[in-house]
């Protein structure tokens, strides 16, 4: 037996007594770009075009979530309510501008509550990286080195696409390291694809281009890519099995946001269930072997939920929002979560061109009332029954319709201000001076052009 070999084995024994993490966040992938179905029984929850083998099979020997929500339907603020547990509002970075400014109270990050919580751990991120703060000082003890941003990920090698590989390699050898000084760990991967644009090996693009377009999807290109990045994943699954960690490893896969489906409504930048909706699988001890959840999870409870299996007597930070995961994910979902409070709520308030504007939800079991500001009204769904959001309930319950949108309301003004919401409320409210593309207000887009724009197409 060679000196590597029990290095591994003596690592992964005494690795045992805490579990690893390793969490997989693709980016822009829409809640129906894998091949595997999001809800079992509906084709138009999973692509009829992609091929995505690999994360398949994650998603059979885990737990696939129907109703996961991403923090909000843009890349920035929701890395950002991934990293702290809690509401974009909260956090007061409604959209891409204010997300690049960080709380102050780093302390509180995802990977410094989990090494406050056990000092054993080690953390890892590679890849996308938007937040003006540090790796280093949100806790990480090994990263890339710099902040990138979506340009970063345009690789100039055609063998390496996405930089997927070589991210995917970065955090295996995080994995091996770990394993072999005997350390459990959390390792972030937060790949660049599937993001346009499109970049494939030559070889997946011409395989693709000789493919039969599907119903849902038809691009060649973004069909390699997803291919590609299957790929990628792979290698790293094959990483935790090589090391002989797989049953004390939690592997988690998500979407910072959704994307266009030809099913949901909406997409990227609207907080309809297109841009909000994203693919959760999650594998690892003690979670059912093929299993489906329609219970309504979303990305900030991924800090308490790791926190909760890691250490289960440590609380988290003060001001999370999330809620745990573990006794769903240990029960075959017949356990629900426990947030601090019996709610999600989506704020986004990034306006452009077609964009349609400030705009909020509020989500409570199975139904959600959106508000939008250039239009001045408020809308009810019961997302179960009717998840293409195409008939709205409020008329026929004013009263419940009532009482989310003055909890929305509240929730709103107590993350972003009164100021804020009085200028939101007024119609004049935008991204400041700062950008070339200051929307007009919300007035102005009512009156004219931008009304019209604001309004969500079905798809």
């Amino acid at each position: 037996m060679t000196l590597r070999i029990c290095l591994l084995m003596v690592g992964a024994l005494t690795a045992a007594a805490a579990p690893n993490f390793v969490f997989v966040l693709a980016d822009d992938q829409a809640w129906n770009g894998l091949s595997r179905r999001m809800i079992r029984s509906l084709p138009e929850s999973g692509s009829d075009y992609h091929r995505t083998p690999n994360i398949d099979r994650l998603a059979r020997e885990g737990m696939t979530f129907s109703r996961a929500y991403a923090a909000a339907p843009k890349c920035e603020p929701s890395r950002y309510a991934i990293t702290f547990g809690m509401t974009t509002t909260s956090l007061n970075a409604p959209d891409k501008r204010t997300a690049l400014r960080l709380r102050e109270d780093s302390r509180h990050s995802l990977a410094n509550a989990l090494k406050q919580a056990n000092s054993a751990y080690r953390t890892a991120t590679f890849g996308k990286w938007q937040l003006t703060r540090s790796q280093r000082e949100l806790g990480f003890d090994r990263d890339d080195g710099r902040i990138t941003q979506n340009h970063d990920g345009e690789s100039p090698n055609p063998q390496d696409p996405k930089r997927m590989f070589e991210l995917t390699e970065k955090g295996n050898r995080f994995m091996q390291d770990s394993v072999e000084d005997g350390r459990p760990f959390y390792l972030q991967l937060w790949h660049y694809a599937v993001h346009g644009s499109n970049q494939s090996l030559p070889e997946t693009l011409g395989r693709w281009q000789a493919q039969p377009p599907g119903r849902l999807h038809r691009d060649a290109t973004r069909a390699a890519m997803a291919d590609d990045f299957d790929r990628a994943v792979g290698m790293t699954l094959a990483k935790i099995d090589e090391l002989g960690i797989r049953d004390n490893t939690y592997v988690i896969y998500m979407s910072d946001n959704g994307g266009q489906t030809r099913y949901l409504r909406g997409g990227k930048t609207n907080v309809t269930e297109g841009g909000l909706r994203v693919p959760l699988l999650v594998r690892g001890p003690g979670i059912e072997r093929g299993s489906y959840c329609d219970a309504p999870v979303v990305g900030y409870d991924l800090l308490p939920t790791v926190l909760d299996l890691a250490s289960p007597e440590a609380s988290p930070p003060p001001g999370v929002e999330g809620g745990s995961w573990k006794r769903t994910l240990l029960s075959g979902c017949d356990s629900g979560i426990d947030r601090p409070v019996d709610r999600i709520v989506f704020f986004f308030g990034e306006a452009r061109g077609r964009e349609p504007g400030p705009q909020a939800a509020i989500l409570r079991d199975n139904l959600k009332l959106l508000y939008f500001w250039v239009e001045g009204r408020a809308a009810l769904f019961d997302v179960d029954a009717d998840p293409r959001e195409t008939r709205d309930i409020a008329a026929k319950h004013q009263g419940l319709a009532g009482r989310l949108q003055r909890e929305l309301m509240g929730h709103l003004r107590e993350g972003l201000g009164e100021e804020t919401l009085a200028r939101l409320q007024s119609g004049e409210y935008s991204l400041g001076p700062d950008r070339r593309d200051r929307p007009r207000s919300c007035q102005d887009r009512r009156r004219g052009r931008g009304a019209r724009q604001g309004r969500f197409q079905t798809r």
